[in-house]
């Protein structure tokens, strides 16, 4: 399958990957005058550590393969960085992009994650729901006596929904020790920062406190997120990584700003942008 194990990942490569992978998120969301840049940079390293790195296992040309891992993006509003994976990794074309939140597009490429685009598992982007639906799928592999993982990224601010802690509480009830969820900690939700909406801190200690295996890791630094995600899983706790990232990370101007959670780049600020990720 595609995703083989590496014995030891490329940090470098991968690094370049991603910073590529930014470049490629600006322009399709440049090219469709619409989009979410801020949280679609800040999750960039850990969807090319999952899909580049060695961790998912799956297969481009057989997208519906049973043995597959599955990936969820609960934060669905980041679809242009999903799309440029999943086109990176095989699943369609880079070419099909330029249909990016297009009204019939072939692929359904649509503003949030459908799951008739190859490689999709499940809608969302209905902020909330991914957990859920996660532990779900995770509990199917029981079922179906089949051995994969299930992994989950989810937005902080999404985690201010009272779904999420009814799903962590029955993930740790059925011991679903194949569920991996990773929060994008960008701290910044729409139209504010995340901490002046509800406060998550101590997040840590909320996730230890439910029962998880938590781990804390600089969600920029490829080197932490390849080394966390390699860990042998728990005997028996889901894992909980709580990825500490910047919203808009690689361009100066959209850093932290909630200015950039849902507005397209305008042609000299994509210029920009690229030139600061060349």
């Amino acid at each position: 399958m595609e995703g083989t194990k590496l014995a030891e990942p490329d940090i470098s490569k991968l690094e370049q990957s991603a910073k590529e992978l930014r470049r490629k998120i600006l322009n399709v969301i440049f090219q469709a005058g619409s989009g979410h840049p801020g949280g679609s940079l800040s999750a960039a390293d850990i969807l090319t550590a999952l899909y580049f790195g060695g961790i998912l296992q799956y297969d481009s040309n057989n997208p519906a393969d049973p043995k597959r891992d599955r990936f969820i993006l609960s934060k669905g509003h980041a679809s242009a960085l999903m799309y440029c994976v999943l086109a990176k990794a095989g699943y369609f074309p880079e070419e099909k992009l330029k249909d990016y939140r297009k009204i019939g597009s072939e692929l359904f490429l649509s503003g949030h994650p459908h799951p008739k685009t190859p490689g999709v598992e499940i809608a969302s982007g209905s902020l909330g729901q991914g957990l859920s639906v996660g532990h779900g799928i995770a509990l199917a592999a029981r079922v179906d006596k089949l051995d994969y993982n299930v992994y989950v990224v989810l937005g902080d601010g999404e985690i201010q929904e009272g779904q999420i802690w009814e799903a962590a509480m029955s993930a740790v009830k059925f011991n679903s020790n194949n569920l991996i969820a990773i929060i994008d900690n960008n701290k910044v939700a729409q139209d504010n920062v995340t901490k002046d909406l509800k406060d998550l801190e101590p997040l840590e200690d909320k996730w230890n406190a439910f029962g998880w295996d938590t781990h804390r890791i600089d969600g920029h630094s490829m080197e932490e997120v390849m080394n966390v995600l390699r860990l042998p899983l728990h005997a028996s706790k889901p894992r909980m990584i709580i990825a500490d990232t910047i919203k808009g990370k690689g361009v100066s101007f959209m850093e932290g700003q909630t200015a950039w959670h849902g507005v397209a780049p305008s042609e000299d600020d994509l210029q920009k942008a690229l030139k600061e990720l060349e």
